[in-house]
């Protein structure tokens, strides 16, 4: 019997694109730039890679019984699968970890990433969430 808390095989698929992707970029571009630079970065090598990918997608919030747009907006939003947040900062507020996983609750998904690139090496960057 499959475990249907794990990820299913196109999400892992893609998670390991999207960090094959994060890697690429950090080793060119290093650590130091604006969030936005990566952020259209990833989006480029994502979709050279074929996947379908959304920039600054709102996510509408269900909250008794009314609906809202405003609020929730992921960084990218791979295959209609995986959310990835990009920061560029020196230190990772516990608050960002607390926020992927509420996206991923209000959203559904099973797989998100929260990629920091202000670090010297990339490992050091990556988070991944299973809901």
């Amino acid at each position: 019997m499959m475990n249907t808390n794990q990820p299913q095989i196109d999400e892992e698929r893609i998670g390991k694109l999207i960090v094959n992707a994060a890697f690429s970029i950090h080793k060119e571009l290093g650590p130091g730039l604006l969030e936005k630079v990566y952020e259209v970065c990833l989006y480029h090598l994502l979709i050279k890679e074929g996947l379908q990918v959304q920039r600054q997608v709102d996510i509408p919030i269900h909250f008794r019984g009314i609906q809202f747009n405003e609020g929730l907006r992921l960084d990218l939003l791979v295959e209609n699968k995986v959310i990835v947040e990009i920061k560029a900062i020196e230190l990772v507020n516990p608050v960002w970890n607390a926020q992927i996983i509420s996206h991923l609750k209000l959203t559904g998904l099973k797989l998100g990433y929260l990629i920091n690139f202000n670090v010297p090496l990339m490992k050091q960057g990556l988070k991944r969430f299973i809901n």
